[in-house]
C-alpha cells in the first residue's frame, strides 16, 4: 500500500460513512464500484469532488523512499484497481511509477456514470501475462482483489492486512511495515534466483 484510502478520506471529507467500504470489505470489487457509484448520485457529487479530496493527499509515510529503493533494484509495475482519472496527482509525487488500472465515464456535468473494468482479475492476468514473458513475479497487496495477484506471482505477501482476510489465506506471509515488506521480498528475489 502506497497511498492512503482514496474512498476512506472521501468518505471522511463527505460524511458518507458508506463510500468508507473497500476491497479489504466486499471482495466483489465490480459490485462494489456500482454501489459507490450509486451513492456518488445519490449525494450528487461529481468528478471533481472526488479529485478536489485526491489533490489534498500524499502518499503513505516512507512510500516513495521504499519505491524509489525497489525501482533502483528491481523492475516495478503497480497493478491497482483505482482510475487513471484518481491516480495521477498521487502517482506525480510517487515519480511516475508505471500503473495499469482502470477507467471512469464521465458524463458532460462531470457525474461519474459507470466504470469500465481493464478486465476482471485484471492483476491475476497481468502477473500471467509477465509470467508467460519469462519474467519471475514478487506481489504484494492488502485486499481480497490482490489474493489472485498474490496466488499468479512466484512470492506474494500481504502488507497491512486486515485480520479477516489473513484467515482466509493464510497461505501469504504477511508484512507490517515497508522494511518487512522490503526485507520479504528481497529474500524472495534470492531465492527465485538460487531456484
Amino acid at each position: 500500500m502506497l497511498v492512503p484510502e482514496i474512498w476512506i478520506e472521501f468518505s471522511k471529507r463527505t460524511n458518507i460513512p458508506e463510500l468508507a467500504r473497500t476491497t479489504r470489505d466486499e471482495p466483489d470489487y465490480d459490485k462494489l464500484m456500482k454501489f459507490r457509484i450509486g451513492l456518488l448520485e445519490q449525494h450528487r457529487l461529481k468528478l471533481a469532488n472526488i479529485q478536489n479530496v485526491i489533490a489534498g493527499m500524499g502518499p503513505m509515510e516512507g512510500a516513495r523512499a521504499f519505491l524509489d529503493d525497489l525501482r533502483s533494484r528491481y523492475k516495478v509495475l503497480i497493478l491497482s484497481d483505482t482510475f487513471y482519472e484518481f491516480a495521477q496527482p498521487l502517482m506525480q509525487q510517487l515519480a511516475w511509477p508505471t500503473l495499469l488500472c482502470h477507467k471512469l465515464e464521465v458524463d458532460a456535468n462531470g457525474f461519474v456514470r459507470r466504470h469500465v473494468l481493464r478486465m476482471p482479475d485484471q492483476k491475476r492476468h497481468a502477473v500471467n501475462a509477465l509470467r508467460g514473458l519469462n519474467f519471475q513475479v514478487i506481489a504484494a497487496g492488502d485486499s481480497y482483489n490482490d489474493t489472485g495477484m498474490l496466488s499468479a506471482a512466484h512470492a506474494g505477501f500481504f502488507i497491512h492486512p486486515p485480520k479477516a482476510i489473513t484467515e482466509q489465506f493464510p497461505q501469504f506471509a504477511v508484512t507490517r511495515s515497508y522494511a518487512e515488506l522490503k526485507a520479504a521480498i528481497d529474500g524472495a528475489a534470492q531465492r527465485l534466483l538460487n531456484a
